[in-house]
C-alpha cells in the first residue's frame, strides 16, 4: 500500500482539524492514523495525518504545493509531507558491545524496520563479523583524540556517500563534536544506560548498586551538543531486588537498552516524533 503522511506545526486555532480532513475526503483521501496535540504553554497546535495514496486525487508532485495554497498559507503552517516508497537510510556507529546492535539487526532482518542500512562505522574491529554475517558493509575508523576532527571528517564523507538520513549511536562510546551533531540535527539517536538522569563514568551498574537503586533504566534521546541532554524519545525502567546482583543489573539493563533503542528508532521512522525545543511529542 503506498501511503502519505502529513506532519503539521502551527499556531494553535480554530478549525485546524475539520479543514485537513475535508481536504483529505475532497480529494478521496481513506484516512489511516491521525493524531493532534495543542501545547497550550506554546500556544502550538502539531497533528499528523497518513492516508492511502491509491485512490488519491492529486498526483504525489502536487500534493504539497495544493496543501499549502489551500490550506498551509491560511494558517500559517510549517510542514512536512513524506511517502513510503521510498525507504529512510540509517546509519550504525557501535563500539564493543553488541546487543544493541544484535536486536536492530535482528528487527531488520525480520521486516519489522521498513528501513535500509547502507554502513555500520565501528571505532572497534569486534562486531566486523556479526555485521558481515548481515551482508552490511563495515568500515573501521580507530579513534584518536588528537585528530578526533579529521576522523570525523572521513566519517561524514562515508555517511554523505551512502546517502545516510539519520544515525543510530548503538552504543558507540564515543562523544560526538559540536560541527558533527549539527549536520544531522534531531536525526542521531542514542540510548543511554540508565533513566535520565543518571549514574556517569565507566561503570553506571556498578555505581548503581553500589548505592542500592530500586529501578534501572534506559532512555534514548536526540543527541545534541549538551551531552545526554537531548530530547528524549522512549524510556522505560526495570525494578531492583536486594537479591540481585551486579551481573543481574547489568543484564536487566541491556534487555531494557535494546528494546528502547528499538522502540525510539520505530517511532523515528514512523515520523511519530516531533521536537520542540528541548521535548518531543511522540504519536504514539
Amino acid at each position: 500500500m503506498q501511503k502519505a503522511t502529513l506532519i503539521i506545526q502551527c499556531p494553535d486555532q480554530k478549525g485546524i482539524v475539520a479543514v485537513v480532513s475535508d481536504f483529505l475526503y475532497k480529494h478521496q483521501g481513506n484516512i489511516l492514523e491521525v493524531d493532534q496535540h495543542v501545547d497550550q504553554e506554546l500556544g502550538l497546535f502539531f497533528m499528523r495525518a497518513c492516508w492511502e495514496l491509491d485512490s488519491f486525487g492529486l498526483k504525489k508532485s502536487e500534493i504539497k504545493k495544493v496543501f499549502e495554497q489551500e490550506i498551509g498559507k491560511r494558517f500559517n503552517m510549517d510542514f512536512q509531507l513524506y511517502f513510503n516508497d521510498r525507504k529512510p537510510r540509517m546509519a550504525i556507529f557501535v563500539s564493543k558491545l553488541s546487543h544493541c546492535l544484535f536486536d536492530i539487526l535482528s528487527r531488520y532482518y525480520s521486516g519489522q524496520f521498513e528501513v535500509e542500512i547502507p554502513i555500520i562505522i565501528s571505532n572497534h574491529r569486534d562486531l566486523k563479523r556479526v555485521v558481515e554475517a548481515f551482508r552490511i558493509p563495515f568500515h573501521y575508523i580507530p579513534m584518536d583524540k588528537a585528530n578526533k576532527l579529521a576522523i570525523e571528517g572521513k566519517q561524514l564523507d562515508l555517511l554523505a556517500e551512502n546517502q545516510v538520513d539519520f544515525i543510530v549511536l548503538a552504543r558507540y562510546m564515543q562523544i560526538l563534536s559540536g560541527d558533527f551533531i549539527k549536520k544531522y540535527p534531531n536525526r542521531i539517536i542514542n540510548i543511554h544506560h540508565s533513566f535520565l538522569p543518571a549514574f556517569v563514568g565507566a561503570k553506571p551498574y556498578h555505581a548503581a548498586y553500589q548505592r542500592g537503586v530500586k529501578i534501572i533504566g534506559a532512555t534514548a534521546h536526540y543527541v545534541t551538543e549538551e551531552l545526554d541532554a537531548g530530547p528524549i524519545i522512549e524510556q522505560d525502567v526495570s525494578r531492583v531486588r536486594h537479591h540481585n546482583t551486579v551481573t543481574d543489573l547489568v543484564q536487566m539493563g541491556q534487555d531494557i537498552e535494546k528494546v528502547v533503542l528499538s522502540k525510539a528508532i520505530k517511532y523515528h521512522l514512523e515520523r511519530k516524533v516531533h521536537p520542540i525545543g528541548n521535548k518531543t511529542v511522540i504519536f504514539y
